[in-house]
């Protein structure tokens, strides 16, 4: 969690002065150099790949919403960008109605009203002014719902296969874009640059341990710490203060979106794979 938001807060601090392409690009080319090892030592993972075209799918959903995230965080308030956030599970759940055919409870679909009414509220359509930026953010929500509902379809693809997947696909379709688009980076620059890629990289890995070893409910507890982190960065660092709607919105989406994943954490169905994984140790 604190990884990931030091690398959204560089991003914040330096992402107005160089294109969004060109800052993905350098985090996903990072972060790919530090997977390098772990590819080649679990290399027998990548025969007979299957799904290719969820993979593809998956990476261009990613790609969008890394794209559009760093876009939105340089010209919005670091805490309404992540308490924005916290409406993709909401938005996860009705995309799972739909897609999945997953059967949404009476009470899941109140918490999601309860959501939406507290974006608008933190968001405060009268005196709006996050522009484009909070257009990208809203795109970022869409784009990675996307992202949760393939990598659903994909839950039993290797953890290494699928970051590779990700790596990989970002170098290749933000290198284009940041090529053209390519703005000089100062030699003094350079580090704080390349700190994204290595902070997103390891809170990416420190994200799948987390969900591997801990249990759901807990950790979605805790994710809403983030916010706490996030607003005091965002105080300390960039001087933003948020005003009283801010609270009353985001405290209505985290109390909605707390109560869908504690509920779903109860009711994990045995059969998944991830829960046969962990009933069997």
């Amino acid at each position: 969690m604190a990884l990931n938001i030091g690398a959204l807060s560089i991003v914040k601090a330096v992402g107005l002065g160089y294109p969004a392409f060109q800052l993905v690009f350098l985090r996903a080319g990072v972060g790919l150099l530090l997977m390098l090892p772990w590819i080649w030592r679990y290399r027998h993972e990548f025969r007979g790949l299957e799904d290719l075209r969820l993979h593809a799918l998956r990476v261009g959903f990613s790609t969008i919403a890394l794209t559009a995230s760093f876009f939105a965080i340089s010209r919005l308030p670091l805490a309404l960008f992540t308490t924005i956030g916290f409406t993709r599970p909401i938005l996860t759940m009705i995309a799972a109605a739909w897609l999945l055919k997953e059967v949404i409870t009476r009470d899941r679909w109140i918490a999601a009203i309860i959501g939406l009414i507290g974006v608008v509220a933190a968001v405060d359509p009268s005196g709006l002014t996050g522009g484009w930026g909070l257009a990208a953010q809203v795109l970022v929500v869409f784009a990675s719902t996307g992202a949760v509902i393939t990598t659903r379809r994909l839950v039993a693809a290797p953890t290494v296969v699928m970051m590779t997947f990700y790596a990989i696909g970002l170098t290749l379709i933000a290198a284009p874009f940041a090529i053209f688009t390519w703005q000089p980076v100062p030699l003094d620059q350079l580090p704080t640059l390349l700190a994204i890629g290595v902070f997103a990289q390891s809170a990416q890995f420190c994200f799948l341990r987390a969900h591997r070893y801990g249990q759901a409910g807990f950790l979605a507890v805790l994710s809403y710490a983030s916010l706490v982190f996030s607003t005091t960065v965002g105080y300390i660092v960039f001087d933003e203060l948020p005003n009283p709607g801010f609270w009353a919105g985001a405290t209505m989406i985290i109390g909605a979106t707390l109560w869908i994943t504690l509920r779903q954490s109860r009711t994990i169905n045995p059969e998944h794979p991830i829960t046969q994984r962990r009933t069997s140790r």
